[in-house]
């Protein structure tokens, strides 16, 4: 039963008052508007004060009724026209901007409908208009019995809509009249289901199938409020029921289920109610300009390990995470036990414990789990060892659910149960589906304690896209991918080394740890390594294993952070990070490991650049595994290597080695350290043949199929200046070109020789377009040729997401003995003109740019600048290297404040 609707007083709303004031005719839409601000008003203060939130709903759409009711006997209808409410606002639910969806019902007074209507046309008009100038969201139709019936045979939606309907004003008689033919001829029970199934699917297509979106929709997305209302819609149809409480009595609803659906209910209305109230218009979507007003809205403050949108949102995932597995149960328990009741069932037996029903697992009875607890880590590994088990059955879900409570300390403790979990790390097969229905079912979070704590967690940023519990399930998803021929291609050097690791579980611990500290404070790698440790210890794994699995967690951010971060060109660079990982072992651990990380943090982050880095890294990192890590490398000998092969190419040309040394010139050696011979011959042979030193050469290149760097490179030979680096940046930017890497050079003669690697909006490679290549070197030209005006063009607008995440800049400079150059790191919020700006920022303080390695990540970016002095020396003065910082850091916050 519902509760009354909240009691509005008499002088924010009286009917009969209301009533009154309208017979004078004037000023109609004014008065009722007025009324409506005052009553909306009134609500809104009861929300803040905590009143039930089923009292407002309800009391809202008590409040139209009212309202409606006023505006109808305005008019002369007579007994054969009645107002109905339909859709949510019939179930009498209303939010503070809701559709108020309408029905006016005429009674066939001939067969022909526009006869029916035309006596009522302008009185319907003048109410509608009425309706409207109230500024009303109305949403209405006019139609005869039998239209509805015509149209609800076509149209599942309107069948829907009159199944949830009831008459405002008029005769009951009309209403029920159209409800009960519509019953009766359209869309049977099975068909229904069917229907409305299709229906939710293509709607959770439209988010992704996830509960885990960044900006997740309350009414639409999985786990929402729609998701409630499809189990309504379904058993109400196949009962013809109007309460979800009957379900209970007719054995389609648990009480605790029913008791968690209105429990969800009362939370997602809680949400939507707030949304509609600050954002004074139907926004049923939580975008990230209102997480953080709900957070606090909701009593959430941030701490030292999150911040209070992290909080709340990891609320909201978790009630929307409980209702989709509700939905998901509910609506496969009705096709199972109702609309399939009556089919042809295979039944195999697997032991006494578990059967499969026509391909789904089930218990042989309903009291497997509760005389033997193991059997809840059982029925996942049986699924995952036997090929014919498509799922599990609904009945046993449901049982799952009901007794997973029994998974407790002496449980977690019981060596049966530790063996059960580890046969099912070292399945062939779907092992990443049985962990994420383990996660599904609440089982994950009960056996592995840790996890419980990052369900639903998310971080407040547009990197992380999904809650870390989601980005662990894709983790594991991926490691396993590389186990199948059709990831070969996009993963070459990943398929390989999995698939000889003769203990791979491993590897899908350490996927399941890596991100287990987090929420916590502190560092979360250090905290997931006692946590990974104990898992060991618990599970049996040998002294080996533990020690591996514990340095992979502590270690999972290291290869992905030198790949990104360092000139992985430098063979110190690669000796020290040799030094670190120590083994080949753990060399293709980590390498797996990182690759299915980036994977599953965000879709954008992976691509051919980010695959080539941590290829090279890799490769080069084995060579000196083989070598010796302890032994470093002798840059000249590498220099003397890297000449001549570029020497034997290009006399193969027609070049003298005179003729090549000459144009080398004074060319520094870090340039033969940090360039591939293919690039050297490419450049020396360029520059030969370009005469006219005073016009700029600007050339592309296509990455190859062989060293597929994943990125076109730019080059750019001219006369040297300190602005070049920024000139170069800005034309690049407006390009809407993303610069992944730089490398800057002085060759002699007063030349500059600047190579630059980008990628387009969506981070792949240029390709081979002739148009745009050309425009590309026009604008740098005209940057080269206008300098006092280059850094005012930027003009593109930072997009609506990135505005909010005003975090502020942040910077350090360290010195890097190996290169002779400081290291200078930039962590701020992306936006556009961000190069231009910063290189404008080393041009007034005379600092020169070695190289850079930039990398953008979700809103944010975290660049690194090698920099040394006008003397080519490390910027050693602390009073300047604090002036540069504080420069960058007041500059970028007041553009992205602008």
């Amino acid at each position: 039963m519902k509760p009354a609707p909240f009691a509005i007083p008499s002088d924010i709303f009286d009917r009969d008052q209301f009533a009154q004031s309208l017979k004078a005719g004037k000023g109609l839409p004014t008065l009722f508007k007025q009324q409506i601000a005052r009553t909306t008003e009134f609500f809104h203060e009861q929300f803040k004060q905590g009143t039930n939130i089923r009292e407002l709903i309800w009391g809202r759409a008590a409040f139209i009724d009212q309202l409606l009711g006023c505006a109808w006997e305005l008019y002369d209808w007579g007994d054969d026209a009645s107002l109905s409410a339909v859709g949510g606002y019939g179930r009498g639910e209303l939010h503070p901007h809701s559709d108020i969806d309408i029905l006016i019902l005429l009674r066939d007074l001939g067969d022909n409908a526009e006869d029916t209507v035309k006596p009522y046309q302008e009185r319907i008009s003048s109410f509608v208009t009425l309706l409207w100038d109230m500024k009303l969201d109305i949403g209405h139709s006019v139609r005869t019995i039998k239209e509805c019936f015509n149209e609800a045979e076509k149209d599942i939606t309107v069948t829907t809509c009159l199944m949830e309907s009831r008459t405002l004003e008029g005769s009951d008689e009309l209403l029920a009249q159209a409800t009960q033919l519509c019953d009766s001829d359209t869309w049977p029970s099975r068909d229904f289901f069917r229907a409305k199934w299709d229906e939710q699917i293509k709607r959770h297509s439209k988010h992704g199938h996830s509960e885990y979106n960044l900006e997740p929709n309350v009414k639409n997305s999985p786990g929402g409020l729609r998701d409630i209302q499809m189990i309504g819609w379904i058993a109400k149809r196949h009962f013809n029921i109007k309460t979800m409480s009957t379900l209970v009595e007719k054995g389609f609803l648990l009480e605790r289920e029913l008791t968690a659906l209105n429990d969800g209910m009362d939370y997602l209305w809680r949400v939507r109610y707030a949304l509609h109230m600050i954002s004074k218009r139907a926004e049923d979507r939580l975008l990230f300009d209102h997480q953080r007003t709900l957070a606090t809205m909701f009593g959430f403050e941030d701490d030292d390990a999150r911040l209070a949108v992290e909080r709340f949102m990891q609320q909201y995932y978790r009630w929307a995470i409980a209702l989709g597995e509700l939905n998901d149960v509910l609506m496969q328990h009705f096709d199972e036990t109702i609309l399939r009741a009556c089919d042809a069932e295979t039944i195999l037996d697997i032991n006494t414990r578990f059967r499969v029903r026509n391909g789904h697992i089930e218990v042989t009875n309903d009291k497997v789990f509760e005389r033997n607890p193991s059997a809840l880590l059982e029925v996942f590994l049986l699924t995952a060892q036997a090929p014919n088990i498509d799922g599990m059955r609904a009945s046993t879900i449901r049982l799952i659910r009901e007794y997973r409570h029994l998974i407790d300390d002496d449980f977690r403790s019981d060596p049966k149960n530790a063996r059960y979990f580890m046969d099912l790390l070292r399945c062939k097969q779907k092992v990443a589906l049985q962990l994420r229905r383990m996660l599904r079912f609440g089982i994950l979070g009960v056996y592995l304690p840790e996890f419980k704590a990052i369900t639903g967690q998310m971080q407040h940023d547009l990197f992380h896209i999904y809650s870390v519990d989601a980005h662990t399930m894709e983790v594991v998803k991926n490691l396993r991918r590389f186990h199948y021929p059709k990831f070969q291609k996009k993963f070459p050097v990943a398929t390989r080394i999995v698939r000889r690791m003769e203990n791979v579980e491993l590897l899908y611990i350490a996927g399941l740890y890596h991100d287990i500290g987090k929420g916590r404070g502190g560092d979360h790698s250090e905290l997931g390594v006692e946590d990974v440790v104990n898992f060991g210890h618990r599970h049996g794994i040998d002294k080996r294993g533990i020690n591996l699995t514990a340095w992979l967690v502590r270690n999972h951010l290291l290869m992905s952070s030198v790949a990104q971060r360092k000139d992985i060109t430098n063979p110190d660079v690669i000796c020290d990070f040799a030094q670190v990982v120590c083994t080949q072992e753990r060399l293709d651990y980590l390498y797996a490991l990182t690759v299915a990380d980036i994977n599953a943090t965000n879709p954008t982050l992976w691509n051919s650049w980010r695959a080539s880095l941590l290829r090279q890294l890799y490769t080069e990192t084995k060579r000196a595994l083989r070598r010796g890590p302890e032994i470093p490398v002798d840059k000249q000998d590498w220099i003397d290597e890297t000449q001549e092969n570029a020497i034997e190419k290009l006399e193969d040309r027609g070049f003298t080695e005179q003729e090549i040394r000459q144009l080398w010139g004074s060319t520094n050696d870090d340039y033969f350290l940090r360039e591939k011979t293919k690039n050297i011959v490419w450049h020396t042979e360029s520059i030969a043949q370009h005469h006219n030193l005073s016009i700029p050469l600007i050339l592309t290149k296509e990455s190859d199929s062989v060293d597929n760097e994943g990125a076109t490179q730019i080059l750019v030979h001219t006369q040297d200046r300190p602005s070049l680096f920024a000139l170069i940046a800005s034309a690049l930017e407006q390009l809407d070109l993303n610069i992944v890497d730089a490398r800057i050079y002085n060759v002699g003669n007063k030349q500059a020789l600047e190579t630059f690697y980008v990628l387009d909006t969506n981070n792949n490679a240029l390709g081979e377009d002739p148009e745009r290549i050309e425009r590309i070197k026009k604008l740098i030209t005209e940057q080269l040729q206008s300098e006092d005006d280059y850094f005012d063009i930027i003009s593109r607008r930072t997009p609506r997401q990135m505005r909010l995440f005003s975090t502020p800049t942040s910077t350090q400079l360290t010195q890097d003995e190996h290169l002779g150059c400081s290291v200078l790191e930039v962590m701020t919020p992306d936006r556009p003109g961000l190069l231009a700006k910063i290189g404008k920022i080393f041009l007034d303080y005379n600092v020169l740019i070695q190289n850079a390695k930039l990398t953008t990540l979700g809103e944010r970016v975290e660049d690194v600048f090698f920099i040394t002095d006008a003397n080519h020396k490390p910027i050693t003065d602390p009073a300047l290297a604090d002036n540069i910082q504080k420069t960058i850091c007041k500059e970028l916050d007041e553009q992205a404040s602008a």
